[in-house]
Formats: structure tokens, sequence, C-alpha cells
């Protein structure tokens, strides 16, 4: 493992206290070359998360130019380090968060992603159990999010409160568009919310929303909002992704490494998670499922509460939940997962 402390003293433009870290447990960032990687771990420095992170990729000359850029930016207090051997990288880590998956390309779903990503999953998942099987909290953040959070959840063995996914992505893209339209500050657009799958089969939710201080569902078929707007606004929101893609040439790496970031900063005790994240749901309405949820984030890991939203709302939530149930048993017909009734074989907490 390469390792360089850099006790530095440079400058400071956000005037930190360098000994002012949430907690000093290793922080460890799969798939550190890439451009989600290498932009969440320079996110979790400037948050001033710990002092110890790791990052780890199997491709070397990236992760080697990954580090060297970071060292070169002369933080303060940090023990930076990297690897292309995963066990050193999940030895002794406490929070892991994971870009490991191919990115999607212009022209795919996130879904034509599973299974190539499926079986990165299952690997990454059974390499947590391994090395390091008192992490505190794991984030997945790489596509179909939902199923190859799942699927690291089964091999991990780790609690469902241990492992979360992103799917504030949607949420903030919801909250964007809301911006775009009504020409307002972001401040003025409150609790814009997507629940469900991370995919073509999102709930967009209307009801939760304040716009100015009024809800969202008093505007929406008035001239303000007229009924088509918001049915074009809600397919953008859908595919804000793609639109992504067409602009850059390149999945979205800036939003998702912010809020994945976020995710764990929640979890080591940092401000509260705003948004609706990817967490394991059993109860009398979802089995046997991960997907996002109104969701709470903290030093206890995460926990939920079912949305409540009008009758259309609740039955798009619904096929949402039925489109990752098809993804879900695609992947046990794969043979990457096995039926679900042999779940707790493989995992005690499920």
């Amino acid at each position: 493992m390469r390792q360089r402390n850099q006790v530095i003293n440079l400058n400071n433009p956000y005037n930190i206290d360098i000994m002012d870290f949430l907690t000093n447990d290793k922080l460890t960032i799969v798939g550190a070359a890439g451009m989600i990687g290498s932009n969440m771990a320079q996110t979790a420095i400037m948050m001033h998360l710990t002092p110890n992170i790791c990052l780890y990729d199997p491709y070397a000359p990236g992760l080697e130019g990954v580090a060297e850029e970071l060292y070169q930016c002369g933080f303060e207090g940090l023990n930076l380090t990297y690897t292309n051997d995963i066990k050193e990288a999940l030895t002794g880590a406490k929070y892991i968060v994971s870009s490991g998956g191919a990115a999607r390309k212009a022209g795919m779903t996130r879904e034509d992603l599973l299974k190539g990503n499926a079986q990165i999953a299952e690997e990454f998942g059974k390499n947590v159990k391994a090395y390091a099987p008192d992490a505190k909290f794991v984030v997945v953040i790489f596509n179909p999010a939902d199923i190859t959070g799942l699927i690291t959840l089964l091999y991990s063995g780790l609690k469902p409160s241990q492992v979360a996914t992103l799917a504030a992505l949607d949420s903030t893209r919801l909250q964007n568009e809301l911006v775009k339209y009504f020409k307002m500050p972001a401040a003025k657009i409150e609790n814009s919310r997507t629940y469900g799958g991370h995919g073509e089969q999102m709930a967009v939710f209307a009801s939760t929303t304040k716009v100015d201080g009024k809800p969202l569902t008093e505007v929406i078929g008035t001239e303000a909002l007229p009924e088509a707007a918001w049915e074009e606004m809600k397919g953008k929101v859908i595919q804000g992704g793609k639109r992504i893609i067409e602009l850059r040439g390149r999945s979205s790496f800036q939003s998702p490494a912010y809020l994945s970031i976020e995710m764990i900063a929640a979890a080591m005790g940092g401000k509260p998670f705003r948004w609706p994240a990817g967490t394991y749901v059993n109860d009398s309405h979802f089995q046997n499922i991960m997907m996002a949820m109104e969701t709470v984030i903290d030093k206890n890991g995460i926990s939920y509460k079912e949305p409540a939203g009008t009758p259309a709302e609740e039955a798009e939530l619904e096929k949402s939940y039925e489109h990752l149930c098809k993804m879900r048993d695609e992947v046990i017909e794969l043979g990457v997962m096995p039926p679900v009734d042999q779940w707790s074989k493989v995992n005690p907490n499920l």
C-alpha cells in the first residue's frame, strides 16, 4: 500500500481546524480511479470527514494519478493511502462507498448494466464480508443501484441498516427542474421527492413538495403549472441521467459523488441527510427489495418509513416496486443470487 502523511502548512482557504474531523475511522473509496470515485475522494477530504482515507481501484496507473493529484492539493492533516489490493483497501475500513461498476454510456438504460454489475456487486459484497466484517456503513452507487445494493447486502453479511444506495439524485433532479421552471432559488423548493427505483420506473411525487410555501399539488393543473407541463417535467426527471450523457458525453459524476459522500457524513454523525436513500425493505407491503424510501441516516445506520402519497402516486410506487422485483428475479435466474427463501442462509440478518 502506498501511503503518504500530508501534514503540510499550506493555505487553508476553508478555514478548517485541521483536527476537527467527524471521526478517525477509515473510509475506503472503491472505484477511486474513475470520475465518480475521484470526486468522492476530494469531496470527502474537503468535507473533513476523516483523516484516514484509502483509495482503491484495480486500475493502478489511474489510481496513482488520482492519489498524486490529491497529494498535490496540499490538504492538511490527511493520511491518504491508495492500493489496487482489495484486501488492503478494505481491512480495517469502517465506512465504504463503492462506484466500482461499469458506467452507463450513451443509448444505455441503468437496467442494461444489470448482468455485469450484478456480478461485480456479488464480488464486492463477499470482499466486504471477508475483509471488513466490522464495517459500520456501506454506500453502493453503481447502477442499477437498487439491485447492486441488494446483492452487496446479501453477500456482505451486514445488517439492512448498514447498507444503503444512492437514490437522492432523482429527488435533486426534480428540485432542479422546479427551480428552472419557476425561476426561483432552490431554497424555495421544499421536500422534492422521488421514491421506488433509481431507474426508468421511479415514482415522482408531487404531494410532498412545496413551491414558495405552497403545496405543489395545488399548483399543478393551474396556469402556473399546467398538467401537461408537469408531465413533461416528470419525464425530464426520469431521463435526467440520459440528458447529462447527451450534454457531457459521459454519465453523471459530480452530483452522485457529492450526494453519496453526504450519506457517509450522516452515518458518521454529521448533519442529517436531506434526501431519500435506497434501503432494504421487507414489510407487509414491499418484500425483499432495495428501494428509495423516506429515510433517516445517522450513526445507527439507515431506517425508513413508507411515503404517503396520492392514490396515483402510490400506484406509481407499486409499479416501481414490481419493476424492481422483476429485475431481482432476473438476477436470481442468472445465478448471481439464490432464491429469496434461501437468503437467510447466506446472510442471517435477512
